[in-house]
């Protein structure tokens, strides 16, 4: 079923909407190889270090973007999430004409000053690459949040996160 907005979308826009829809998962090649920068957002955002996340998170969406063969992104982590009376802003996906598209995340919460937990930072920046998908991947006009967006990002993170449930996964900490 879709969203509300859905019923304000012109033709070709709701066709997009459609074809989003349809699309339930990413698979990973090799999840594994993620790892490695996984940690290293962990590690940085536990030692509150934006220069080590950021280095990080380059090479996360790097990788990633690599091994989908589609074109990479310039990466950016900023300090403080913006935010309004009822909203704070966890990541953008920029994307201009002639120009290589733009993913931000932020690793700090707006009302604690606090960085984020690694699920929720790892999250965000999946949901920010899933627009990159859609784009390069998918060869969509356009990236709506549709349900199948969300089972996208969601699937990303069934490969890449540990979670209590029994779904397979990666393990990414000593536990």
């Amino acid at each position: 079923m879709p969203f509300g907005y859905y019923e304000h979308l012109n033709r070709a826009q709701k066709a997009t909407y459609r074809k989003s829809d349809a699309i339930t998962s990413v698979a990973l090649p090799e999840p594994a190889a993620l790892l490695p920068s996984l940690d290293a957002i962990r590690v940085g955002l536990e030692a509150d270090d934006r220069t080590a996340v950021g280095r990080a998170v380059r090479s996360f969406a790097a990788t990633m973007l690599s091994m989908l063969r589609v074109p990479q992104v310039r990466t950016q982590v900023l300090a403080r999430r913006p935010s309004s009376e009822n909203a704070e802003l966890h990541g953008l996906y920029t994307r201009e004409e002639g120009k290589t598209p733009l993913v931000q995340v932020w690793m700090r919460t707006a009302a604690h000053e606090q960085p984020v937990a690694l699920r929720t930072f790892t999250r965000t920046l999946l949901h920010e690459l899933c627009h990159h998908l859609d784009f390069e991947l998918f060869d969509l006009t356009d990236t709506f949040h549709t349900e199948g967006f969300f089972r996208r990002e969601s699937s990303l993170a069934r490969q890449l996160l540990p979670s209590g449930g029994g779904a397979r996964q990666l393990k990414l900490f000593d536990e």
